[in-house]
């Protein structure tokens, strides 16, 4: 069997495993040592499983194999930032975002390659939508990502959009948390959604990581212009879906506003977000938008960001300006991947 047709043993969880090494015809703890092997000491190949007999390695080389891949090309920014570009088991390419910062240093992981939502401001959905990643695709942009082991956090906010792919994504989450795999808090790791109605609920009631909400307008209207997705489910929906769960201890919610010049950044905006959120145990994070080509918007400035952040602060909504990381490079999601599929110099 070819390398390409075998199957990963990566993001399986320890119950795959299991089965895996019964079906081989190997005792039943081998598994939870094959994701020791995995997950904790992350080899890179079946053979260096060295407490497993050679025979038994041999019959697992025949169909399977850890299915780690290492980025194909980088662009680092000086700040620190360096987005990865991986390309997928299935021959497709998506990014990775590395961010350090200070003591923390958080991963933006892709779900999908390309994506559905077709949001107005970002470059992944001129792409349209290729595929969804397996468990593996996901959690291999951890696996091989040469500052894996200073990570302290994950974020779902790159390319394709969780709640659509979810299976994969809490395959993957799980793996992230459980104490077979990479025993992490959920509190390490934040999904993030434009807001599909099934997804949220199920994510919501399987899962105890962290969620983010991209919002982007108050007002249905004028979001489902920057996001059709508001006209499926919309975020007065979403948030009446958000009240109904606590967030009150360790589960954080929070809703993502990219500002936009004369868009969504007028006081009558930020009064809407008040009445919306009135009540809610959440934050609001006020980004900076990344210009992307052929999309007629504009970042709101600095200055004006500061004075909407003011204002809802003084207010009672908990409200931060996220730090713009990147600039330098092909900072906003999908810019490289798409160069890359394209053919561009990068």
């Amino acid at each position: 069997m070819t390398e390409e047709a075998k199957i990963p043993l990566l993001g399986m969880t320890l119950m795959e495993l299991k089965s895996v090494v019964a079906q081989i015809g190997m005792p039943v703890f081998f598994a939870r040592q094959m994701a020791d092997w995995i997950y904790v000491k992350k080899v890179a190949s079946i053979d260096d499983m060295t407490n497993i007999s050679v025979r038994n390695r041999r019959a697992l080389n025949e169909s399977y194999t850890i299915g780690c891949s290492a980025p194909i090309d980088k662009q680092c920014s000086a700040d620190g930032t360096i987005k990865y570009l991986y390309r997928t088991a299935a021959g497709k390419y998506i990014e990775t975002v590395y961010i350090p910062d200070d003591d923390r240093a958080t991963l933006c992981v892709s779900s999908q390659v390309g994506c559905k939502m077709n949001c107005r401001f970002c470059m992944t959905g001129k792409q349209g939508f290729s595929g969804n990643l397996t468990a593996a695709d996901i959690l291999n942009q951890l696996y091989s990502l040469p500052e894996r082991d200073a990570l302290t956090n994950v974020v779902f906010m790159g390319q394709g959009e969780p709640m659509d792919n979810l299976d994969a994504v809490l395959r993957a989450t799980e793996i992230l948390v459980a104490d077979y795999g990479y025993a992490w808090s959920p509190k390490r790791i934040t999904v993030s959604t434009v807001g599909l109605k099934k997804g949220l609920k199920r994510f919501l009631d399987e899962s105890e990581c962290h969620l983010a909400v991209s919002m982007h307008n108050p007002f249905p209207e004028q979001r489902a212009e920057l996001m059709p997705a508001e006209k499926g489910f919309g975020i007065r929906e979403i948030v009446d879906v958000l009240k109904i769960y606590d967030f009150t201890h360790q589960r954080r919610l929070s809703f993502e506003y990219t500002m936009f010049e004369g868009v969504n950044d007028t006081e009558a905006h930020a009064r809407e977000l008040l009445r919306l959120l009135e009540g809610m145990e959440c934050r609001l994070n006020l980004i900076c938008f990344h210009p992307v080509p052929g999309v007629d918007l504009k970042g709101t400035s600095e200055e004006k960001m500061v004075r909407f952040r003011d204002f809802l602060t003084r207010h009672g909504l908990f409200t931060t300006i996220r730090a713009s990381r990147g600039q330098d490079i092909y900072a906003a999601c999908g810019l490289l991947s798409t160069a890359k599929q394209q053919g561009l110099e990068l």
